[in-house]
């Protein structure tokens, strides 16, 4: 069945010979289409018979509006807040239905868990001050917003590129690097003047600067962790005693700085723990006047439909959130298409992975071409179309219209983002999950999410952890180039498979808004209203993001 779009309503208004010139009153009708999760014509179908009523009323964007407000088979958007009427659940087994074709798969029928859950529109999470706020776009959503990658265009990963033919020797020099980078700003930031080799006898207290590791390929535990150090240091690797450290946090690949004695040059008795410290923020180089109105930010991240169908029901539901709320900007991080879905998994589908993602998008540009908002596109490794890779190229589209172009934003993953003056850090990468499975700690307090992601920002990359876990296959030439965060961004979008928060870390905002769907069942998707602050070199830094929330789709 052929996906609603302004043209495929323009060819059933000449079919039913209803006049439009308007393409405002096409745009808004294929909103209604795709909400109403009707076809094209079925809407004319409704607009005859309503017209009918009306002794033969033209179509026009003022009728259109009467339409939506009075029509006799009206159907109400479907929210989180006004779910769905028997009637439309009745509808959605039909085949014809968008994103919901008999073609996607044998069996394109709804799932039942998620058509019944309960907590629509919940939110989970507040941060900051929410009380008496609106989670409305600017009156124009996305008009006059500025949207770049803070890399810049020669800087940033803009394509594909060939992959799988990595030496070892590059990946030791990429962590070579590293080391001796981390190792300038602690030495700088803790006033060390010199660093000694990890592996040379001494007697008195000493300050060595490595890698951490793990002495096997087993999980990092208290007694299996090694300190290795860069060529300047030697290049060697010693065992390490962290029964003198009162607390500690620590994980494999993590750059730090050790004191203790090394009294035989084979372990070293850790007394004290340097740990990295965070870039700065980003300071505009022009002076830069508060915006009037703060900006509204959706973020969501796929997977976009349950486990047990491929109906995309959550993502036509994220779609009608949007209008409603009308948000400045969309985060939209995948997978769109699931390598882990059970369908895809035991080869059930009849379209390519290719088609359903240019259904998806095209679904969700008809759908929000009103609103008007930006669009950003994040890829992710589960994303079955697209290249199986770390750091991962951004989506191509290259059928977009002139309008479209202006509207959708294609990054990488990952990669850091200046809105309106604000940065944002993104990564679909579940790195919170990895890094969870392996760190180690003592004395540090319960806040696990919280140590993890200073680790992350205090190492200054996206991915810190080495080697990394199997499922992602990781660059180093490019990690190194596209992997690293050019600095510490106002708020850090990094999705995971584990609860949702919003923390405020070292000064920036951490948004874990959870996953669209959890298996069968409905996710949550985060909402944000930041607003840059007037610049100056004497004022105290305050953070942009006014407000979060995680609501329940």
């Amino acid at each position: 069945m052929a996906l609603v779009t302004a043209e495929s309503l323009k060819s059933e208004l000449e079919m039913f010979d209803v006049p439009c010139t308007d393409d405002s009153v096409l745009d808004t009708m294929v909103e209604l289409c795709i909400c109403s999760r009707i076809q094209a014509d079925e809407m004319l179908l409704e607009w005859v018979a309503y017209s009918t009523t009306k002794n033969g009323l033209k179509l026009s964007a003022d009728t259109l509006e009467q339409f939506k407000h009075e029509g006799p088979q009206k159907r109400a958007l479907t929210t989180p807040e006004h779910p769905h009427s028997k009637r439309s659940t009745a509808l959605l087994a039909s085949p014809g239905l968008l994103l919901s074709p008999a073609s996607f798969s044998p069996s394109a029928t709804p799932s039942q868990k998620y058509s019944q859950r309960g907590g629509k529109g919940e939110v989970v999470v507040t941060f900051g001050a929410v009380q008496g706020t609106r989670w409305v776009g600017r009156r124009s959503a996305g008009a006059g917003v500025q949207l770049e990658l803070l890399e810049g265009c020669e800087d940033s990963l803009r394509s594909s590129y060939k992959f799988m033919f990595q030496r070892l020797r590059d990946v030791r020099n990429v962590l070579t690097e590293k080391i001796e980078e981390l190792g300038e700003s602690l030495k700088s930031h803790f006033s060390i003047e010199e660093f000694s080799p990890v592996s040379l006898p001494a007697q008195d207290s000493i300050k060595v600067l490595g890698q951490v590791c793990c002495d096997s390929n087993g999980k990092l535990n208290a007694h299996s962790v090694l300190l290795e150090a860069g060529p300047e240091q030697g290049g060697h690797q010693v065992p390490v005693d962290l029964s003198e450290l009162k607390e500690y946090s620590l994980f494999p690949g993590q750059v730090v700085v050790m004191e203790g004695m090394n009294t035989t040059g084979r372990k070293l008795m850790a007394s004290k723990l340097y740990e990295g410290v965070p870039l700065p923020f980003y300071t505009p180089e022009i002076k830069m006047e508060m915006d009037e109105e703060p900006m509204n930010v959706l973020v969501a991240c796929g997977p976009y439909t349950t486990s047990d169908t491929l109906t995309f029901d959550p993502l036509l539901d994220l779609i009608s959130i949007i209008v409603r709320d009308r948000p400045d900007v969309c985060l939209l991080l995948g997978p769109f298409v699931d390598s882990k879905h059970e369908q895809i998994e035991k080869a059930q589908v009849t379209e390519t992975f290719e088609a359903i993602f240019s259904r998806c998008v095209e679904s969700i540009l008809d759908g929000t071409k009103s609103v008007g908002c930006r669009l950003v596109f994040v890829p992710s490794q589960r994303d079955i179309h697209h290249h199986y890779i770390f750091p991962q190229p951004p989506f191509t589209l290259p059928n977009l219209s002139k309008d479209q172009v202006q509207r959708v934003t294609l990054v990488p993953d990952p990669c850091t983002l200046l809105i309106d003056g604000v940065t944002f850090g993104l990564t679909s990468t579940d790195i919170l999950f990895h890094m969870g499975a392996e760190e180690i700690s003592c004395g540090t307090g319960s806040d696990r999410f919280s140590r993890i992601l200073k680790h992350i920002l205090t190492q200054r990359s996206y991915y810190p952890l080495y080697p990394p876990v199997e499922e992602v296959n990781m660059d180093y030439e490019k990690f190194q180039s596209f992997g690293q965060m050019p600095l510490t961004p106002d708020v850090l979008i990094i999705p995971s498979e584990l609860r949702y928060f919003v923390k405020d870390v070292v000064g920036c905002i951490c948004v874990n808004p959870g996953r669209l769907t959890k298996g069968q069942v409905g996710g949550t998707y985060g909402r944000l209203l930041v607003q840059r602050s007037a610049s100056s070199q004497d004022v105290k830094r305050v953070s942009p993001c006014l407000a979060a929330q995680v609501v329940k789709v």
